[in-house]
């Protein structure tokens, strides 16, 4: 039943989930649509794992900045504007 690199169509995943299903607990399978890759399903570990190594940073504005950051940020503008003056 597993193909070579854990890859399936949407056709295979509605004829053969149990066996798509338990393959993916040991490792990523990949589901295709049109020969497409379209979803990878993995488990909940590796989920889990994925999730707090990603981006955690947040938006923000202004206000919301510390003030260190905000001093930095403004140092930063203003190093850029002196070299956007001495560079006309």
């Amino acid at each position: 039943m597993p193909r070579t690199g854990g890859s399936y169509s949407t056709s295979d995943l509605s004829r053969k989930s149990g066996d798509i299903i338990a393959e993916a607990l040991r490792h990523p399978v990949t589901i295709t649509q049109h020969n497409k890759p379209r979803l990878v399903l993995l488990n909940i570990d590796d989920y889990e794992r994925l999730m707090r190594q990603s981006d955690a940073r947040s938006v923000g504005t202004l206000e919301t900045m510390s003030g260190e950051l905000l001093n930095k940020f403004e140092a930063a503008v203003d190093a850029y504007a002196e070299t956007d003056e001495t560079n006309r």
